[in-house]
């Protein structure tokens, strides 16, 4: 992996239980604003995507974009974090 790579994952990494970032905020974190695609296509690569949860990337319109694993359960990740973060607050 490059080192843009390696940083995006390690901000992918940063980003809480049950929130949600977008390609292009990440980018801006990875150092490189205009670089989303390059986003996209890091996570594209993740090795560990259960792990390294770029399940919680989504597009700036707020749809969920891709995932290696399937979109199907992006959004059940997505939704299973969100619901488990409510269950924390109690």
């Amino acid at each position: 992996m490059t080192e843009f790579e390696k940083k995006v994952l390690r901000e992918v990494a940063k980003i809480p239980l049950g929130q949600v970032q977008t390609y292009k905020w990440v980018a801006e974190k990875a150092g490189r604003p205009r670089a989303w695609r390059a986003v996209a296509n890091a996570l594209r690569k993740n090795p560990f995507p259960l792990f390294i949860p770029c399940h919680r990337v989504i597009k700036s319109s707020k749809a969920t974009g891709g995932f290696s694993l399937g979109k199907g359960l992006k959004k059940d990740l997505i939704n299973l974090e969100k619901k488990i973060q409510d269950v924390l607050k109690l």
